[in-house]
């Protein structure tokens, strides 16, 4: 079956019934075979790279890591919803010229200073962001439970910036790091790696083709902004692509290259070195 969209129920239910199940790779399947609509001769197509031993599979993680994606998933998207509401606050506070008298809006003292105002849209708000509060702390709760004291987890927590959900959230997306032959290959797992087009001899680099798994960007980048106010060699780095390409390209180099540094550190069971490794340097 193709990976996309609803793939993990039948591909559990197959599993279970004993069936060795392959998870074909959507993009590279389209690749080899020409695109015809029906299900009946997209079943052909599959049957016919499988047998003849050119099925282009995609990566199907462990139960447990299927189900840890899940839950970072869902907390994910309540996590972002939250922040929405929250930005939302903030907006409607600037519609009316009022400059809060602290910064921390929504802690307990923060949010009865909010109800004070006695601002209907911003009370509505505030129901919202309560409400979704006991939903992100249950998942939170199971999420530790199931990444429970992962040494990986403390390890990658030693670079400054990288949190313990940014941490599982990396770790998930990448399954088994052993299963990448470089670091290389994990960026580009990621979608961090230029788009190349090449014609007639010539070859083009454009934007990051974005084409691996969004949490991890998304993670990644998160942590680059939290990262670049310490003094580190990343930090260095990232200073310096922001002064010739922009902080936004800046802050994608610097994310690929914050994955290459997490892929030693897997590999060689590391911690994080702001000054960079003395021997070598992270390919």
């Amino acid at each position: 079956m193709e990976a996309g969209y609803g793939w993990q129920p039948p591909y559990e239910l197959l599993e279970r019934m004993g069936y060795q199940v392959k998870l074909a790779h959507p993009y590279e399947t389209r690749l080899q075979a020409k695109k015809i609509k029906t299900d009946a001769a997209d079943s052909e197509k599959l049957a016919q790279l499988l047998r003849t031993g050119m099925l282009p599979e995609a990566y199907a993680p462990p139960k447990h890591i299927r189900e840890l994606r899940d839950l970072l998933y869902r907390r994910t998207y309540l996590v972002r919803t939250q922040t929405k509401f929250k930005n939302k606050t903030w907006a409607e506070l600037a519609k009316r010229w009022i400059k809060p008298e602290r910064k921390e809006l929504f802690t307990g003292p923060g949010k009865s200073y909010l109800r004070s105002l006695h601002i209907d849209a911003v009370e509505e708000n505030l129901t919202v962001i309560e409400a979704l509060d006991e939903p992100i702390k249950r998942l939170s709760k199971r999420i530790r439970f199931l990444a429970g004291e992962s040494a990986d987890v403390r390890r990658l927590m030693t670079i400054p910036g990288v949190g313990y959900f940014s941490a599982v959230a990396i770790l998930a997306e990448i399954g088994d790091i052993n299963r990448f032959g470089s670091s290389e290959e994990l960026t580009s797992y990621a979608g961090l790696v230029p788009s190349t087009e090449e014609s007639g001899g010539i070859v083009r680099h454009g934007k990051i083709t974005k084409q691996g798994r969004k949490l991890m960007r998304w993670t990644l980048d998160q942590c680059v902004k939290v990262h670049r106010k310490y003094d580190t060699k990343l930090t260095k780095y990232w200073k310096r692509m922001a002064k010739t390409e922009g902080k936004k390209a800046a802050n994608v180099a610097t994310a690929r290259k914050l994955l290459k540094v997490m892929y030693w550190m897997l590999k060689r069971r590391a911690e994080y070195r702001p000054e960079g490794v003395k021997l070598g340097k992270y390919r």
